[in-house]
């Protein structure tokens, strides 16, 4: 489960990291003293226009702010630019009066333990933890279920700021070593290592250049195989395209220089190319070509001594993870003929698809996720976008179901199919993440690790609503509160969404979601299409020439909670991270009335070039290829939140977040969209930007950062929505 290489590059959601970083170039200007008043009447650091002007199939767009896409560590005009605005923002947000409260609270509300699910070798189980406010997760070691559990790698201490992360981790058969991959400054570049666990001894092994991959052991354990891109052009790490992706097989205690190139596509460098190991026998090479989950697939069998991959599935057009086997046969999951998902097995001695034999057929739920574990496939549905688990013979018969705590969200069940044992993951909008221990073969579950809370998880709803939208498809939202809160005349509310990419935002736990809803906010959070919550037609309806769909479905969302008295446009806020802040800048374009507040974080803005920088090429697969469809470039253009900035309209008060090593969407996207929103006439509420130093997309943030970041968000929509503190909040 989970086997398969995430090659996601246009996630909010937290994926892979690496060895970026470089200078800072900014410096956080020390703000005024705080006040009891908010500023008004804000003025703006001036930003220069250039006469920059591109056609587009007989269209001239102007683009007067081409300038700020220039990296921020090698250009000074831009290190000053971003300077000036940051001294603008953090004067505003220290006058916010519930700033420090917020702040005080959510660091109290974050300090308790936190663990990952853990992955067990030769008898040992390996698993990451945080005690509390630690900026990075250390890993750990333990003997057996009950033993001492033994630091392995400590990230802490790596960077005086925290922002050096610990990123991928990959177990060596029989628990011998573990390789490891260290993300700088949030950048996707990740320089990948090796650790002796016995001994607890770094080795020398270093491989540089390593970005949007897995690290997966041979069944030996002598080596592993990872993908690397050939080294950027000095001073274009952070901004220049991704190409040429090629995967390696590296043999412990040798040069990088040294390692074996396993696969690459030579006939079209813009194919990327990683692999797994399944069953510790069978190496998988997926072959892709954006962020669709559409691949061609080709396998080596390792035990049988065959020399190089071998392709077995052609043509970019359907999703497919391989499970694990039985002999030559591999279960696999698909989407083939299926837009929900089911399980095939494909014996690779005649793996033409007309041989496939059909194990688990479409359910009228979407199929996330499948493990082969104790001789049972563990079979993880999505049901109105909440979790359900159920268990299969390897013939297909429904033979069980895991017992969940309620509507949330549930993930992990990895192992071995000799083995009965797995874990798991459970957590909802009220409920931390827990990890427990399950029996495949007695249907037993205990718990393994869990949370001391700070709080009361009963003293909060959760509910789940169906709306419709403009086109009259019905939308689901999970609506969140304390139970006790006052709903007659509305409260302020928060309201996220995401809605591409095929990826589903499921009810989970967040200290940040929990701090809003002590605050006596509501948090909302709409299922709209784009995502992956009702399979591939889910998705297919809100990408390319249909992407309006996802703003109508934003939009709907928000005129619901207010027809249902939830809330007022005076009090709603709306909030999305990279294509969600894509989400939020075109609806507040389109719909600047109905909100007080909104919070775009490293959005894709600029629709017509996005394509032109690091992983922006992937991307095409949901937005189309500006550059080489004029279709593409008018349903574009038409929405793309730095070009349809509405002047002489009134907006609602705006803050746009970034950062500085962002390298997944680069912050130029933010820089050009806030310099324009600036200069039009859009209203008194404020419009700012706040741009993080050394940090990235989101992946391998520090936990202060994470912290004081959304103090300022929630202070910012807080004060804009009418919030007001809990008495005796944060003290």
């Amino acid at each position: 489960m989970n086997n398969k290489n995430t090659l996601f590059l246009g996630s909010a959601l937290f994926l892979l990291a690496a060895c970026g970083g470089g200078e800072e170039a900014t410096t956080e200007t020390a703000a005024p003293e705080a006040s009891e008043e908010v500023v008004v009447g804000l003025t703006y650091p001036e930003t220069k226009t250039v006469e920059q002007t591109d056609d587009f199939y007989g269209t001239t767009v102007s683009d007067p702010y081409r300038w700020l896409e220039d990296d921020v560590r090698e250009s000074e005009e831009v290190a000053e630019w971003v300077e000036a605005q940051n001294a603008v923002t953090y004067a505003y947000l220290d006058t916010l009066p519930m700033r420090d409260a917020i702040k005080a609270r959510m660091t109290e509300l974050w300090d308790y333990e936190k663990f990952s699910i853990p992955t067990e070798e030769g008898g040992k189980y390996f698993y990451r933890r945080n005690d509390g406010l630690q900026n990075q997760y250390v890993f750990y070691v333990q003997e057996g279920l009950d033993g001492e559990p033994r630091v392995l790698i400590d990230p802490n201490g790596w960077a005086t700021d925290g922002a050096t992360a610990l990123s991928a981790t990959s177990v060596s058969p029989g628990g011998e070593y573990v390789a490891y991959s260290i993300q700088d400054g949030g950048s996707d570049w990740r320089t990948v290592k090796v650790l002796n666990v016995e001994s607890g001894e770094t080795m020398d092994d270093s491989l540089e250049w390593v970005k949007f991959s897995g690290l997966s052991w041979h069944p030996s354990g002598e080596g592993f195989y990872y993908s690397r891109f050939p080294a950027p052009e000095e001073g274009a790490a952070f901004q220049s395209l991704n190409f040429d992706q090629k995967l390696y097989f590296h043999k412990l205690g040798t040069d990088q220089a040294a390692d074996t190139l396993v696969f690459e596509r030579a006939d079209n460098p813009e194919i990327g190319v990683s692999g797994y190991v399944v069953d510790k026998r069978f190496l998988i090479v997926v072959n892709s070509l954006g962020t669709d989950d559409a691949y061609e697939i080709a396998v080596q069998d390792l035990e049988a001594g065959e020399a190089e991959p071998t392709m077995i599935i052609e043509g970019f057009e359907d999703d497919y993870s391989f499970i694990g086997a039985e002999g030559r046969t591999l279960f696999v999951r698909t989407n083939r003929n299926a837009p929900k998902g089911r399980v095939v097995a494909i014996d690779l001695d005649n793996p033409l698809e007309e041989n496939w034999t059909e194990v688990i057929p479409e359910y009228g739920t979407v199929l996330v996720d499948v493990s082969y574990v104790g001789g049972k496939l563990i079979a993880e549905y999505l049901k109105d976008v909440a979790t359900t688990v159920l268990l299969f013979s390897t013939e297909g018969e429904e033979i069980g179901e895991v017992d969940l705590p309620g509507l949330g969200t549930a993930g992990g069940f990895e192992g071995a199919k000799d083995n009965a044992e797995t874990f798991y993951s459970y957590s909802s909008f009220d409920r931390p993440s827990t990890i427990y221990r399950y029996d495949v073969e007695t249907g037993e579950t205990e718990e393994f690790k869990a949370p001391e809370l700070t709080f009361n998880p009963d003293d909060y709803v959760v509910e789940q609503v169906f709306y419709p939208s403009k086109d009259g498809r019905e939308i689901p939202m999970f609506i969140a509160h304390k139970k006790d809160l006052d709903l007659s005349k509305g409260a302020p509310t928060h309201l996220y969404g995401y809605g591409g990419f095929n990826i589903s935002i499921r009810p989970s736990f967040d200290v940040t979601t929990l701090a809003w809803m002590e605050m006596g906010g509501v948090h909302a959070l709409a299922n709209i299409r784009g995502g992956g919550e009702y399979g591939r037609e889910w998705h297919d309806e809100g990408r390319l020439a249909n992407k309006q769909n996802v703003f109508d479905d934003f939009i709907a969302a928000g005129e619901y909670l207010i027809a249902e008295g939830v809330t007022s446009s005076d009090q709603l806020a709306i909030r999305g991270r990279s294509n969600g802040g894509l989400l939020v800048g075109a609806v507040t374009n389109q719909r600047p009335d109905l909100f007080a507040a909104a919070l775009p974080q490293v959005g894709v803005m600029d629709m017509l070039r996005f394509n032109k920088f690091t992983a922006g090429r992937y991307w095409t697969d949901d937005y189309g290829n500006p550059s080489e469809s004029e279709s593409d470039f008018k349903v574009n253009y038409a929405y793309s939140p730095y070009h349809n900035i509405r002047d002489g309209v009134e907006y609602p008060a705006v803050l746009v977040t970034t950062a500085d090593t962002d390298d997944r969407v680069v912050p130029g996207h933010s820089f050009k969209y806030i310099a324009a929103l600036q200069a039009a006439e859009t209203g008194s509420a404020p419009k700012l930007i706040r741009i993080e130093t050394r940090a990235g997309h989101g992946s391998g943030k520090p936990t202060d950062k994470i912290i004081e970041e959304f103090a300022d968000m929630w202070a910012f929509i807080g004060y804009h929505t009418g919030l007001e503190l809990p008495e005796g909040y944060g003290e």
